[in-house]
């Protein structure tokens, strides 16, 4: 996850002037969006902020002469490369995915006119304390991610591999405990997480490779109105583990559910990977045969997730000033301490997140179903 998706509700503001940082941006902007709207007969008056991210892009809103809406994707080159996000996207609409349409695009100076493809995420649609409604958005959800992992021709994207995913896992010990806790690991300490991640690696490098979106969640999901879900947020997709996007759909950063919900629409995302050839009985890995083997294997995806993200979300309050998402941690280090409670194998790793946290171990193995 190197980005995150904008605040609920944040499509309905205001129109208002526009804030800019670099006031030469800004004249860059102006001379664009002047081209721009008279080509695609815009309204540069209705321009007004659509949605943030955690990254240096941001999302305006702006009408067409027509009353329909457009986005205009504000991406400085020297912080953002849009060229991942316009060669994913070319893949995904060739699969027949609903995502925004490139309309208009400056790759020198990193502004983009995109079709609109609605105003509400569908995690403004869920309430943890009313779990039915939400059902059937995730079956809707497993749909849509199942039609990625078949239909997107991934072989041409980056590969999920041993390199990235330790990367990936490093920003939990050099951002969540040495920067945000002020924590000074010991010898033994570094040694006891380095075999930990040993081990996730190895179990998540078992999967078989399909697309991953990398952050497939209910916030970059739109409830689009004709009915269709549209994805966002797609630039940074790789080929890898099969098991990622599923973990981070049901391990939410920002929302979560009883386990019986979660195993629920992992069974049935499970079942109708199978059937799609996606988890082959033959698969060296057994997950076609066996969901607790699936359901192992999705739990330690998903905790490479998570210490991945406690730590992305240090690094955006200490590096970055956006304090909102360290407000999510607690999240993590509760998904973190309730997976490792589960595997013997983790339990030196649960040991050291107690300490450091204060918190006390609660065991509860489990060795393949589970």
């Amino acid at each position: 996850m190197s980005h995150l998706p904008p605040p609920p509700n944040a499509a309905a503001a205001a129109p208002g002037p526009l804030e800019w940082a670099d006031p030469a941006r800004a004249r860059l902007f102006d001379l664009w969006l002047a081209q721009v709207a008279a080509r695609h007969g815009l309204q540069p008056a209705s321009l007004r902020p659509a949605s943030s991210d955690a990254s240096f892009r941001r999302y305006l809103r702006i009408d067409g002469a027509a009353g329909a809406s457009l986005i205009i994707m504000d991406a400085p080159p020297q912080q953002e490369d849009c060229r991942p996000f316009v060669r994913v996207q070319a893949l995904l609409q060739a699969a027949g995915i609903h995502v925004p349409q490139i309309l208009d695009w400056d790759p020198a100076n990193g502004f983009m006119l995109l079709t609109d493809v609605g105003r509400q995420t569908v995690i403004e649609q869920l309430q943890p304390e009313h779990p039915q409604p939400a059902y059937d958005w995730y079956l809707q959800a497993v749909d849509l991610l199942l039609q990625c992992q078949t239909g997107v021709a991934s072989d041409s994207l980056p590969p999920y591999d041993e390199a990235l995913l330790r990367r990936e896992l490093q920003l939990f010990p050099d951002w969540y405990l040495a920067r945000h806790r002020a924590v000074s690991l010991t010898e033994a300490q570094q040694a006891l997480l380095a075999r930990s991640f040993d081990r996730i690696v190895q179990h998540n490098l078992a999967a078989p490779s399909v697309f991953v979106h990398r952050d497939f969640m209910m916030r970059n999901l739109i409830a689009s109105p004709d009915g269709r879900l549209a994805l966002l947020d797609f630039q940074d997709a790789v080929r890898g583990p099969i098991t990622y996007d599923i973990a981070s759909l049901l391990r939410d950063a920002f929302i979560s559910w009883d386990e019986e919900f979660v195993i629920d629409i992992t069974v049935r995302y499970w079942e109708k990977a199978r059937r799609a050839g996606l988890l082959g009985a033959a698969s060296p890995s057994g997950f076609g045969a066996d969901f607790g083997e699936f359901y192992r294997a999705v739990d330690w995806m998903a905790l490479q997730r998570h210490l991945k993200v406690a730590g992305i979300f240090a690094r955006l309050t200490l590096r970055d000033g956006k304090p909102r998402y360290l407000a999510d941690a607690p999240r993590f280090i509760h998904y973190i301490r309730q997976t490792a409670g589960r595997y013997r194998e983790l339990s030196p790793l649960l040991r050291l997140v107690d300490d450091i946290e204060g918190t006390q171990a609660v065991m509860g193995y489990a060795f393949g179903r589970i």
